[in-house]
């Protein structure tokens, strides 16, 4: 298990009632949510260049905080994978902040009208774009993740109640305390954001219910699964990041190259990095004659099936393999008669976050697209793409490889829901249930 995961499933799976002090912290940030819905476009922007202002000028500390965050857990036996995730350089943080900055600029998400009806004469109604509310997110040794939670929350006008792993926690907190003073420097409460620190706090917040409307998990498989089973708040995220990439009998090779370095090599602790690679059998021999070579050179390690081995790759594909997210430099490799069969694998052990294909057919594109019921789907580019950020999106909430949307990388529209206005002039049901009024339903124009 990861550190987040200790946290939450160590010693007892009970999940205890929340202290005293928790509910009222999580009452101030309820009250936040409601006042920050109230906020103006220009209001919550001002905001966001404020926090931004003030994470540069706590670069520092933030910085430094990290360093010790590092240092423990490189002792402490956290996994490399985690590490990576953990580390926040200056340049890391650059980003970071660029990235509140360039969210501050994106299209308010609320107050958009999205539907318009006369239902009869003098009543209206209307559907209108507002926030959720209180957004509950919990995620694993990521610290910039703080800052993009916090930037999407305040910009669609929704309060925020983090926690990270323990790992994190030096870090995670000196960028609170900066986020913190520059919602304080543009005039919005300080209990907007609310970090978590100890493990009954964590296990807590699955029982406010009554404060917080969605909890959003970024962290593996048995952290979301406990979330999902210990909740009656609505979860939504991923469980896993099986990703699977297939380089079809009408590939450029070449390409294909290039295309699987980058999906496996370019951040392998990323959860849209690919652990598969499926090869059309009438290419396997050549592609991999060309790839296994600088592959290994990067320091991956291949694991193939029988037919891969035949081809050249020296580790051996187990069955457990096929379902493993390894989050590090780690590819399982398989061959494949045809699409259909491609097709079938990714279908049984993939996790519907992001698979591509590799091909100058069309049809075969197309069909691949169209057949793979994952929240990204790929022809010709990596999967390293599925990412808020790269979507234009400015950073993302996490996630989410449900059915129901939001899927894919979770940005400001993830984070709005809609509601009902009726205005009418002291009109009445009863007069429709008799006949006396008859509904219209026009169409106007949002």
């Amino acid at each position: 298990m990861t550190a987040g995961i200790n946290e939450f499933m160590s010693n007892s799976t009970s999940v205890p009632e929340p202290s005293e002090v928790l509910l009222q912290r999580a009452g101030d940030v309820k009250r936040s949510a409601i006042d920050l819905a109230q906020t103006s476009d220009s209001q919550r922007k001002r905001a966001l260049f404020s926090m931004a202002d003030s994470l540069e000028n706590h670069s520092e500390d933030i910085l430094l905080a990290n360093s010790h965050d590092l240092k423990e857990a490189s002792t402490s036996g956290l996994a490399q994978a985690l590490l990576s995730r953990l580390k926040l350089d200056q340049e890391k943080l650059a980003m970071a902040i660029k990235g509140v900055k360039q969210v501050a600029e994106l299209s308010d998400p609320i107050g958009l009208r999205q539907m318009y009806k006369e239902l009869d004469e003098g009543l209206f109604l209307e559907r209108i774009t507002v926030p959720l509310g209180v957004i509950g997110v919990i995620f694993e040794s990521r610290p910039d993740a703080v800052m993009q939670i916090a930037s999407l929350a305040i910009r669609s006008g929704n309060a925020a109640i983090l926690k990270g792993g323990s790992e994190a926690n030096k870090t995670n907190m000196a960028i609170i305390n900066a986020l913190e003073e520059g919602l304080s420097n543009s005039g919005f409460p300080k209990s907007s954001l609310c970090l978590l620190t100890t493990r009954a706090e964590s296990l807590a917040l699955l029982k406010l219910e009554k404060y917080v409307d969605l909890i959003i998990p970024r962290g593996s498989n048995e952290l979301v699964r406990f979330i999902q089973d210990n909740t009656r708040i609505p979860v939504l995220g991923h469980a896993d990041g099986i990703c699977h990439l297939y380089i079809d009998s009408q590939a450029d090779l070449e390409m294909a190259l290039a295309i699987v370095i980058d999906s496996k090599c370019q951040y392998p602790a990323a959860c849209n990095a690919i652990e598969t690679l499926l090869l059309h059998e009438s290419i396997a021999s050549k592609f991999l004659m060309n790839a296994i070579q600088p592959l290994e050179t990067i320091g991956v390690d291949l694991l193939g099936d029988e037919v891969c081995q035949q081809l050249g790759v020296k580790g051996i594909a187990k069955d457990e393999d096929w379902s493993t997210e390894y989050l590090d430099l780690s590819l399982s490799l398989k061959v494949v008669s045809d699409i259909d069969e491609a097709l079938d694998h990714i279908r049984q052990y993939g996790s519907r976050h992001t698979d591509g294909i590799v091909t100058e057919d069309s049809s075969i594109a197309n069909r691949f697209l169209s057949s793979i019921d994952s929240s990204g789907v790929y022809h010709n580019c990596s999967t390293r793409f599925a990412d808020g950020f790269r979507y234009g999106f400015g950073a993302e909430v996490g996630i989410s490889t449900q059915t129901l949307p939001p899927r894919g990388p979770v940005g400001l529209e993830g984070l709005v829901t809609y509601r009902y206005f009726l205005r009418g002039n002291g009109h009445i049901a009863a007069d429709y249930v008799s006949g006396k009024r008859v509904f219209s339903h026009k169409s106007l124009k949002p």
